[in-house]
């Protein structure tokens, strides 16, 4: 503490005033703090024209507000707030300045403080005057490591509108039948990696941008070049391979395979880094309200498949439906639900297992399944139709 700290409770000497102030916060609403400040944060300028969708800045307000009530109980933020970071990335991405960014951090302290007042009764004002101090903290905090981010993130935008390089990245993503070795050369060298070092190729699309960029950024402090391109309305990004699950898997594997991407490799580096980017491109476009996680190459080449398929008019799976049709509806629900267990399985024993019956069963079911359709699930090359028809 230095000399211009405030005094601060001792709520350990104070057991009553832990209590009391534990109980204060068990009765802010999260969803309440949000509603409030979305409402207010609109009259900002910068944020009255802003390009962000309210469901944007209602999301990073709940984890916002969630954040800060969870400092409020324990004294203070960690060094390294996700939501912090998010929203410093964003904010500058969508260019809102940063006086606006910091005039609605500040509408974070009113809308909590007002909350904490408005849920304490007059005894509890001494209470209120000496936990002032963590209030003010907590904010604070929370707005200096949004600001490190926001600052950290318009220095990047400005090295990507200003640098050359950016030039000679698109040149990789255009329709050429190949680029010149040396060039490839020159390009691998200013990137700084190996030109025929494979490649993670990552796609977003829409409202999921705003995820990838925040993960760039968090690699990026890490010590890991990302490079990114627009695809149309795909932002693509690239940087060197490594393990994305898997005994040597990284928590920053961990963190990629759970936002909403398409991540496919490019084995052979730089030279298949347009093909590669095609393909993300369009696995990202499969992309629907179902999913919240990463859709690789192994689980979305059926996809594409199935979208090739329906593109030539072919129907793929229309006399299995028409098959299907003629059973009741349980019966049908139950020989789809064992198939599809069994497509992902691919043993008897295990669908068994998963679905809380005999083996026999999932034979009979099987077996049923195939004199109904046509299709024998337990052969390879039939149930692929299933494979991609059901993706």
């Amino acid at each position: 503490m230095n000399d211009f700290d405030p005094p601060r409770p001792n709520d350990e000497a104070n057991p009553r005033d832990s209590r009391r102030w534990q109980e204060l916060l068990d009765g802010l609403d999260v969803a309440e703090l949000t509603a409030t400040f979305v409402e207010r944060v609109a009259s900002i300028t910068g944020y009255d024209s802003s390009p962000l969708p309210t469901s944007e800045i209602e999301r990073s307000g709940r984890l916002a507000f969630s954040a800060m009530l969870q400092g409020l109980r324990s004294g203070g933020l960690p060094d390294f707030v996700p939501i912090a970071n998010d929203v410093g990335v964003s904010r500058a991405r969508a260019g809102i300045p940063i006086t606006s960014l910091m005039t609605a951090i500040r509408l974070d302290y009113n809308v909590l403080w007002e909350a904490l007042t408005s849920a304490s009764s007059p005894s509890d004002a001494e209470l209120l005057v000496r936990h002032t101090w963590i209030v003010l903290r907590t904010v604070d905090e929370y707005a200096a490591q949004t600001q490190r981010a926001y600052m950290a993130e318009r220095e990047r935008m400005l090295r990507e509108e200003s640098s050359a390089l950016q030039g000679r990245i698109a040149n990789l993503f255009q329709d050429h039948r190949s680029t010149a070795a040396d060039r490839l050369d020159a390009i691998a060298a200013e990137l700084r990696i190996p030109r025929d070092a494979p490649l993670l190729v990552i796609g977003a699309a829409g409202d999921d941008i705003p995820a990838l960029r925040v993960y760039i950024s968090q690699t990026e402090r890490s010590g890991r070049a990302v490079y990114t391109h627009y695809l149309g309305d795909i932002l693509i990004a690239f940087m060197c391979s490594f393990d994305l699950d898997g005994p040597h898997a990284t928590e920053a594997g961990r963190s990629l395979l759970a936002l909403r991407v398409g991540i496919v490799t490019a084995g052979r580096g730089l030279s298949d880094l347009r093909a590669a980017a095609n393909t993300t491109r369009d696995l990202t476009r499969t992309i629907t309200s179902d999913d919240d996680t990463a859709i690789t190459w192994n689980r979305g080449w059926a996809r594409l498949a199935k979208l090739d398929l329906q593109q030539s008019r072919n129907g793929l799976l229309a006399d299995v439906d028409n098959a299907l049709a003629r059973c009741g509806n349980t019966e049908r629900a139950r020989l789809m639900e064992c198939v599809r267990s069994y497509l992902r399985t691919g043993s008897v024993g295990e669908s068994a297992d998963e679905l809380f019956c005999h083996r026999n069963t999932v034979s009979n079911r099987l077996h049923r399944f195939a004199k109904l359709t046509g299709v024998d699930p337990t052969i390879p090359e039939q149930s692929a139709r299933l494979v991609v028809g059901w993706s």
